[in-house]
């Protein structure tokens, strides 16, 4: 039973919705174990009511004070630019109707057409990255759409305003010098602390990568890179975000990998309290 905690309402009868949920299963871009086109559905069946419900940390109850609905998937049976026209398609659709888009991936390199149908609304958009990875490869292995690279080209397209990256642990010096060529604000996982609290002037975008997690805590990624950081910490920095969230996706999953379904129940806590927290904006003290 797909309810997402018994938030879910049905979209025919709220054609006005507040947060739009959109199913990106593609990992054509991975570059070590396919399996991320699995997550969509993965997060979709481990949401049930019958297991979690629908208030957050912050105390926010999904299904009383919002409107949640599921847009489906996207269309990923194309060739990969079609794949990627159609997310940004419909990413673009909802926010340009003044809803909350959550997309549900797929490998890292959704983000860019996502972050890309987000520029067509927002002009000056400030970007949250947290991922063991900082994925500014110039290309990886002749790809310069890898998932390795989304941020790169997120870059180079000026589709950001400041973006600052958490959590990572494997930085080559080609992607530091990308990031300081670009300004980019990282705060590696050696170096944070369990009280950050992140302030962005503009609208923002989060992108969420679960190996941004030790492995310990959500095997079911395709790259296990140790000494990640705890769901705890990723909680607290969301709550404490000064912010006006206006997109978000969580990415690499990977079902295939996964144990038990944790990783795909930490995704879905994960898209309760980002959702929570971008309809109550001011942030936990």
């Amino acid at each position: 039973m797909t309810d997402f905690g018994g938030a879910l309402k049905n979209r025919s009868l709220h054609p006005d919705f507040v947060l739009g949920i959109i199913g990106v299963p593609f990992d054509e871009k991975s570059s070590f174990i396919r399996g991320a086109a699995g997550g969509p559905a993965a997060i979709r069946r481990v949401s049930t009511g019958k297991t979690y419900n629908a208030d957050t940390e912050l105390e926010v109850d999904l299904a009383e004070e919002t409107v949640l609905v599921d847009l489906g998937d996207v269309d990923t049976s194309g060739d990969v630019d079609k794949s990627f026209a159609e997310i940004e398609k419909t990413v673009a659709g909802v926010v340009e109707r003044g809803a909350i888009p959550i997309i549900l991936g797929g490998d890292h390199s959704i983000t860019y057409p996502a972050v890309r149908g987000m520029a067509s609304r927002f002009k000056r958009l400030d970007m949250l990255h947290l991922d063991a990875h900082p994925d500014m490869y110039e290309e990886l292995y002749g790809d310069r759409l890898s998932h390795a690279c989304p941020l790169a080209r997120i870059l180079e397209d000026g589709l950001v305003e400041r973006q600052v990256q958490v959590g990572q642990r494997s930085f080559t010096p080609e992607q530091r010098e990308m990031a300081q060529k670009y300004g980019v604000k990282t705060i590696e996982a050696w170096n944070l602390g369990d009280d950050l609290i992140l302030e962005f002037k503009n609208p923002l975008y989060i992108s969420l990568d679960l190996d941004v997690f030790d492995p310990a805590f959500a095997p079911g990624v395709s790259h296990h890179e140790p000494g990640g950081l705890t769901p705890r910490q990723v909680f607290n920095l969301i709550h404490r975000l000064r912010a006006t969230i206006v997109g978000f996706d969580l990415v690499e999953l990977n079902p295939v990998r996964d144990v038990s379904d944790i990783t795909a129940a930490l995704a879905f806590k994960l898209l309760k309290e980002i959702a929570g927290r971008a309809i109550k904006p001011e942030p936990a003290e």
